[in-house]
């Protein structure tokens, strides 16, 4: 199979490839995170119950990242298993066309979701492996996966303001089934791992005070999202805007997004990772306490949504730049998947869960003032981050 044509500057790297599932990935997300609550709300579930089921689908990261990431370390062969879940992804998740009931919807999410998280831990360790020493242009592939968001959340939210969100379940298998077709184009790079001594394995890199810190800063900036992938259509749609309007206040945050990405690599080469995710957090805990206090207020619910190119855009290409060079290569699926797992899955779930009672004891706004408090503790925590000591080999 030959290289397609490259951006500017990345001599070998299929740019188009490596964007393009980014793009089917993500778009699947755009479709899956804003109109799956919705979904589930229309198919009869309370509040609590949906959270539940978004912890569910959140929650499996915690163990199956790690477990992926385990045997790509071990076998090499992360092209492989990048296909074969996707692939597994696809089929698990056409059991809800049987509409199973709650049960069998967590039943469904928890399979799915287990072959699903084998995909991006590892398919972030195949980019990196082709950008090498050009990692800061991780950023100009990664951008194409929020593009393919922007294109999906947009376009649903039409979509779903004309018909009925039941047709959900169709267009996500026909996404997961794209996502596997596109890691068909997609060949795994040949990277020569020297061996290492004991001291250097995983687990010896990660019990280290910095990266310690680290990963609670990760998990803390997930909880806060958590009452966001889970609750922000409900929430806004309870204040009375369409669903088109939401769709298009989740574009925005990701259009954000895009633009921090285009810049990312000029932020991270002039600002220290420790500046850089302190100032995502905080700018979490106001854009979470804005989102509580004033739904009402159209100026300030999209100046909240601006604020998704720093909780999002930044801390994680950061986070994903900090983790690549503070773990050695025959260690680095184990740590990508870690991070996936702590953060997107004890993170997010926990964050979730918590979303789901607060909204049925207190209201959704509550849930929020949560997440602020959240991203205020995580701030703190980063200004004690130091840089990475050890370098990949």
């Amino acid at each position: 199979m030959q290289e397609d044509k490259t951006s500017p500057n990345t001599n070998t790297v299929p740019y188009w490839r490596l964007s393009g599932f980014y793009f089917f990935y993500f778009s699947l997300l755009g479709t899956l995170l804003p109109y799956w609550g919705l979904y589930l709300q229309g198919e009869g579930f309370s509040p609590i119950e949906i959270g539940q089921l978004m912890a569910v689908l959140m929650g499996t990261r915690i163990v199956a990242p790690n477990i992926w990431g385990y045997l790509a370390d071990k076998t090499g062969k992360r092209i492989s298993i990048i296909r074969w879940g996707a692939a597994l992804t696809t089929v698990c998740f056409s059991i809800v066309f049987w509409k199973p009931g709650f049960w069998g919807y967590a039943f469904l999410v928890s399979s799915f979701t287990f072959f699903w998280n084998a995909i991006l831990p590892q398919f972030e360790v195949v980019t990196f492996s082709y950008l090498r020493d050009r990692a800061h242009e991780y950023s100009r592939i990664r951008l194409w996966g929020s593009v393919g968001f922007v294109f999906t959340v947009v376009g649903f939210g039409w979509v779903f303001d004309v018909s009925p969100i039941d047709m959900l379940p169709t267009y996500l298998v026909s996404m997961m089934g794209l996502i596997w077709v596109s890691s068909l184009f997609v060949t795994e790079q040949k990277v020569e791992i020297k061996q290492e001594k004991a001291e250097a394995n995983f687990w010896k890199q990660l019990l280290n005070g910095p990266v310690i810190i680290f990963f609670i800063v990760c998990f803390l900036m997930q909880v806060s999202h958590g009452p966001y992938y889970s609750f922000y259509s409900i929430f806004m749609e309870s204040k009375g805007y369409s669903k088109l309007a939401i769709g298009w206040l989740w574009a925005v945050g990701v259009i954000a997004e895009i633009l921090i990405f285009m810049v990312m690599h000029r932020l991270m080469g002039r600002f220290s990772a420790r500046f850089l995710l302190a100032l995502s957090l905080a700018l979490g805990a106001i854009r979470w306490y804005l989102t509580a206090a004033y739904p009402d207020q159209l100026w300030i619910v999209l100046l909240t949504q601006i604020c998704h190119a720093a909780t999002f855009g930044i801390f994680h290409a950061v986070a994903i730049d900090w983790v690549q060079h503070r773990f050695t290569t025959s260690a680095s699926g184990q740590a990508q998947a870690f991070y996936s797992a702590l953060s997107f899955g004890a993170g997010g779930a926990i964050g979730s869960y918590i979303a789901g009672v607060m909204w049925e004891d207190v209201g959704g706004e509550a849930s929020f003032y949560m997440a602020s408090v959240a991203c205020f503790v995580g701030a703190i925590l980063a200004l004690k981050l130091r840089p990475p000591q050890i370098s990949v080999t």
